[in-house]
Order: C-alpha cells, then structure tokens, then sequence
C-alpha cells in the first residue's frame, strides 16, 4: 500500500466534515441514471471503488442491494461513512481498506456485477497505476458485467485536493478497458461543488461482453 497517498486521503477525511468537500454529493443522481440500465440482481456483487464521501451506497442500500462493497485506501472515511449509516446499514456493506495500485484484498473478488468508479481513476497519473487499475477490473468483473467510471473530463480540472489528475474522455476509456467492453452510453456533466464552482466529469457505462 502506498503510505504516502494513504496518509494524503487520511489527513483531507480527517481535517473536513464529507459534506463540504469538492466531490460531495448529496445525491449520486448520474451514477443512480446509469445504475438503472444495468441489469442485474439485487444479490449480485457490487464493488465501490474509491469510495470516499459517496452516497452511492445509500442509495443502494435504499434499493435493497445486499451484496455491497466498498473499497478506499483511508480507513478514517470509510468510519466516517459507517457512522452516517449507522450500525444496521453498515452491517449490510463489506468494508475493505486497500490500494487500488497496490491491492492486497481487492483482487481476490470474483464475479463482480458492477463496477462503480466516481473520481477515483483521475489520480491514477503514472501509467502503472492505470494498468494495475484496469487488469484488477478485467480480472474481477464478471462476463456479461458492467462498468461505471466517471472522471475529470477534457476541460476538467488539473488538479484535485492538491494532486495532479489525468482528464478523459470517453474514446480513452474505450481504449483501456479494449474491445471486450462495449461502450452503452457516455456523456459530460457539470457538477455543481459545495463551493458553487463547477466541475466538469465524464461519465461512462461499459458492459462486459459475453465472450
């Protein structure tokens, strides 16, 4: 695990209430939309990836999935998170603490349904990273699987709590996910901070093919 970025993530969880950070959502409204054309079961596995201050897994929760799980590499967020839930919800979730760059835990999950990234690929900056990221992806979710990312667009942001960012778009992500998943739909949104300044995202959903 990288200590230096897990001590980085720690001390901005720490230092700040969630829900004045610049990535909070009250609601997740365009994860919710793309969530709604994946067809899965509600039992079926579905991974949070650097989940951070997200309210996703409320929402899931609130549509009754029951096989959850949530990954970041701070431990004091993913507290935070449990606390705001409160002790029944959170006894629903399967917590990990883990380094996407670096997993220990989360490369041992199989038959991921759905894979839901929000702002967690674009500070991936070193090409090892993204190729850690992406072959943990392709080793864990399943065929006939979906994939959620959503990033700093083209004319996003270059920089995210004092990290430098990579910015996509969709024909990028395309490439590095490469041709067994296909492309259902992708578009630009404007998210409003808490500050008021606006951030633009890329959103995608890919579908594994049955291959």
């Amino acid at each position: 695990m990288n200590e230096q970025i897990k001590k980085h993530w720690n001390n901005v969880y720490d230092s700040k209430e969630i829900n004045v950070l610049g990535w909070y959502e009250e609601r997740p409204i365009p994860s919710l939309k793309l969530l709604n054309k994946c067809n899965i079961n509600k039992d079926e596995p579905v991974l949070d990836v650097g989940s951070g201050a997200s309210t996703f897994i409320d929402s899931l929760i609130d549509e009754r999935f029951t096989n959850i799980i949530v990954v970041d590499i701070s431990e004091i967020v993913l507290n935070k998170l449990k606390k705001r839930l409160g002790k029944e919800k959170a006894s629903l979730v399967n917590w990990i603490v883990d380094d996407i760059t670096n997993p220990e835990c989360i490369n041992k999950l199989k038959d991921i349904a759905l894979w839901h990234d929000r702002a967690l690929l674009h500070f991936l900056v070193k090409e090892e990273q993204r190729q850690t990221y992406f072959s943990t992806l392709k080793n864990i979710v399943k065929k006939g699987g979906y994939v959620i990312i959503a990033a700093f667009s083209l004319e996003g942001a270059r920089k995210c709590s004092g990290l430098d960012v990579k910015n996509y778009d969709s024909k990028m992500l395309e490439e590095d996910l490469g041709e067994e998943f296909r492309l259902i739909q992708a578009f630009n949104y404007d998210y409003h901070m808490p500050s008021g300044d606006i951030r633009p995202y890329i959103y995608t959903l890919f579908k594994r093919e049955m291959l």
